[in-house]
C-alpha cells in the first residue's frame, strides 16, 4: 500500500492511513471493528446498517458489531489538520461518543425511581439531564433513547403530580424534574397513542397549559412545543377541542410571540407552529381573535420570522379571516394590507397562496381594504401573479380578487387601463 494518495482538491496530499477505506476520505471519527480495521464511523455505521457482516477490507466475518474508538488516531489526524492549517485544512472537531445501551437503560432507570426526598429528586433530574445531553447530540442517540420506552417514562415523569391527585400544587414545587423531563420529551416524536393519552386526560391537559405561564422561560417555550405536537398527533376533534378550547392557552402561546424576553428564535419558532396547529381547529378560531392574535402576528411577520415560520403565520393569518371578527381585526392593524400585498411574489408559492387568500377575505369584507390594497399596488400585483408560475388556488385568488376590484371601482383609471385589460384573468 501507498503511503499517500494522490492530492485531492486542498493542493495537499493525505496519509493514505488518515483516510477511511470506505468513502476514501479524511476520517473524522475513527472506529475499529473486530477485525482490527480502522473506518470512520459514518461509514461503517452505513455499511452494516446495509446488512453487511463482513469487514470491507479483509472480507472477514465480523464477530461483533461494537465499534472502538481509535482516540490515537484521532488525535494524529487532529494534529495534522493543525499542521496544515495554513493549506486551507480544518482541525477536525473531536467527536462527542454515542449513547450506548446500557447507560440508557441505567438513566432511564434512574429517572423513574421513586423520589424519597430531595436528593433522589436532584439525582432523577440529573439522569434525565444526561439523557437530554445525549438526545441533543444526534439522531442516533434519539432512536436508541426512544426504543427504551423513554416516551412513556417522560409522560409518567411530567404528570406525575397531577395523576395522584396534586392538581392545585404548582409546578414550581418539583420544577426541576418537571423541566427536565419537559425538555426531554418534546426532542422526540411521540405516538398518536402517546398524544391521545395526554389530550384525552382534562387533569394533564390543565397542568401542560398552566406551564405556559411558568415563571421559567423555557418551560414555557417547552410547553408550547408539548402542546403543538400533542394536537398535531390527535386525529380526533374532540380531543383536539379539549386543547384549543382554553381561552388561556392561547393567552400563554401568544406571549411567546410579543413578549420581548422570550423573543429567541427557538420561541418565536414555536410560539407560531403552536398558534397555526391550534387555528387549525376552527371551532377556537374566536378564542385566538379574541385573546389579540392578529395584532400579535402582524407585528412579528413584519419583523422577525424567517420563510418558513412566515407561510406559518400567513396561513394563521388566512384561517382567522374567515371569520368576520378577524377580518375585522385585521383592517384594523395599520400594517396588515399593505403586508401582505408587499408579500405577495416575494416569499414563496405558499405564502402568495395565503396572502392572496387573506386579502380576498379582507376586500370582500371592507371596502377601507380595497382602497389600502389598491394604494399598496394590489392590482400590479395580482397582474403578474396570474401570469406567473404559481399555483392554481393562488392564481384563482388572484382572479377573485381582481374581479372583485374591478366591480369595486367601475370608473376606476385602474379598471380602464392598458394594463388591466391585457391581463388573462379570463371570464369571471
Amino acid at each position: 500500500m501507498p503511503g499517500n494518495l494522490e492530492p485531492l482538491d486542498l493542493g495537499i496530499q493525505i496519509p493514505y492511513h488518515f483516510r477511511c477505506p470506505i468513502s476514501l476520505e479524511l476520517m473524522s471519527d475513527p472506529v475499529t471493528i473486530s477485525t482490527g480495521q480502522t473506518y470512520d464511523r459514518t461509514s461503517i455505521e452505513s455499511w452494516i446498517a446495509m446488512g453487511n457482516i463482513t469487514c470491507p477490507v479483509t472480507r472477514l466475518t465480523l464477530s461483533d458489531f461494537t465499534l472502538i474508538p481509535n482516540h490515537t488516531l484521532r488525535r494524529l489526524i487532529q494534529e495534522w489538520c493543525v499542521a496544515n492549517r495554513s493549506n486551507g485544512v480544518e482541525r477536525i472537531p473531536t467527536p462527542k461518543q454515542p449513547a450506548d445501551p446500557i447507560s440508557v437503560r441505567s438513566l432511564l432507570s434512574q429517572a423513574s425511581a421513586i423520589s424519597g426526598n430531595h436528593v433522589s429528586i436532584r439525582s432523577r433530574a440529573a439522569a434525565i439531564r444526561r439523557l437530554r445531553g445525549l438526545a441533543r447530540d444526534s439522531e442516533k442517540n434519539r432512536v436508541l433513547i426512544a426504543a427504551h420506552n423513554a416516551r412513556e417514562i417522560l409522560i409518567r415523569i411530567l404528570f406525575s403530580d397531577v395523576d395522584a391527585g396534586k392538581e392545585s400544587s404548582s409546578p414550581s414545587l418539583s420544577s426541576e424534574l418537571v423541566s427536565e423531563s419537559l425538555a426531554l420529551l418534546v426532542l422526540f416524536h411521540m405516538t398518536e397513542t402517546e398524544c391521545e393519552s395526554i389530550a384525552s386526560d382534562p387533569v394533564r391537559v390543565r397542568f401542560m397549559i398552566r406551564l405556559l405561564f411558568d415563571s421559567v422561560i423555557e418551560n414555557r417555550v417547552n410547553s408550547a412545543a408539548l402542546i403543538e405536537m400533542v394536537l398535531t398527533g390527535v386525529k380526533s376533534p374532540d380531543l383536539k377541542l379539549m386543547i384549543s378550547g382554553s381561552d388561556s392557552v392561547f393567552e400563554g402561546v401568544l406571549d411567546l410571540l410579543k413578549n420581548p424576553i422570550s423573543s429567541s428564535r427557538r420561541a418565536l419558532k414555536i410560539g407560531i407552529k403552536s398558534v397555526f396547529a391550534l387555528c387549525l381547529v376552527k371551532q377556537s378560531r374566536h378564542l385566538a381573535v379574541s385573546a389579540g392574535a392578529p395584532a400579535v402576528l402582524m407585528d412579528r411577520l413584519a419583523a422577525d420570522f424567517d420563510r418558513c415560520d412566515t407561510e406559518r403565520g400567513l396561513a394563521t393569518v388566512e384561517l382567522l379571516c374567515r371569520l368576520p371578527e378577524g377580518c375585522a381585526a385585521f383592517s384594523e392593524h395599520a400594517l396588515t394590507v399593505a403586508f401582505l400585498v408587499k408579500t405577495i411574489l416575494r416569499v414563496s408559492e405558499r405564502a402568495t397562496e395565503y396572502a392572496a387568500g387573506a386579502l380576498l377575505a379582507l376586500c370582500t369584507a371592507e371596502e377601507r381594504c380595497r382602497e389600502e390594497a389598491v394604494t399598496a399596488g394590489l392590482v400590479t400585483q395580482l397582474l403578474l401573479l396570474v401570469q406567473s408560475e404559481c399555483t392554481e388556488r393562488a392564481k384563482r385568488k388572484a382572479q377573485m380578487l381582481l374581479k372583485l376590484l374591478r366591480d369595486s371601482w367601475p370608473e376606476n383609471n385602474l379598471v380602464n387601463s392598458d394594463e388591466f385589460g391585457r391581463s388573462e384573468v379570463g371570464p369571471f
